[in-house]
């Protein structure tokens, strides 16, 4: 079985257990490299052609405006197939509730009949948010495991907890 590591990640200042931090790798990445180390597979970051503000604050308002209208960013690359996995890790930080719209930006050009799904999202006291139902939507004829909600500021941490998830999971 073949498992497939997208994902979605913030460097640099980001919220962390009340206060803005200067990470010098996001959270996401880091669970998402925990996951393929566990189970195995390629990885996949998202990335915008458009960088979001280096300003915490700023970045924030931007995906909030990006979210109320459905905005869909350029990426500076493309999954064009996941043909060749049997399990696919959608990894990203709870922004707004969900996945920063750069992911949805991937995930809609990819045909998921097939396929087996499960959501991760590093979050600051949001857990899953609506990321599971919004995945829902978008990965057509897949179906889904049980997601995964990591706090952000135990991601380093969160090795041994997200190894038994994803051998859980596939």
């Amino acid at each position: 079985m073949a498992n497939l590591i997208i994902y979605y990640s913030r460097k640099g200042e980001n919220y962390v257990n009340g206060r803005v931090e200067n990470l010098a790798k996001g959270n996401t990445e880091i669970v998402a490299e925990f996951i393929q180390k566990a189970v195995g597979g390629d990885l996949f970051e998202i990335e915008t052609v458009k960088e979001y503000s280096a300003d915490y604050y700023e970045c924030i308002d931007d995906a909030k405006a990006e979210l109320r209208v459905g905005v869909r960013p350029e990426l500076k690359k493309y999954l064009d197939s996941i043909d060749g996995y049997d399990n696919i890790f959608v990894c990203g930080p709870c922004w707004w509730g969900t996945f920063p719209m750069a992911v949805f930006t991937q995930l809609e050009k990819l045909n998921w009949s097939g396929k087996k799904v499960m959501a991760v999202m590093t979050h600051e006291g949001s857990g899953l948010g609506s990321c599971e139902r919004d995945l829902k939507k978008i990965c057509a004829g897949a179906s889904f495991g049980k997601g995964l909600a990591v706090h952000g500021a135990d991601a380093a941490k969160s090795e041994k907890t997200v190894a038994s998830w994803a051998k859980k999971s596939v």
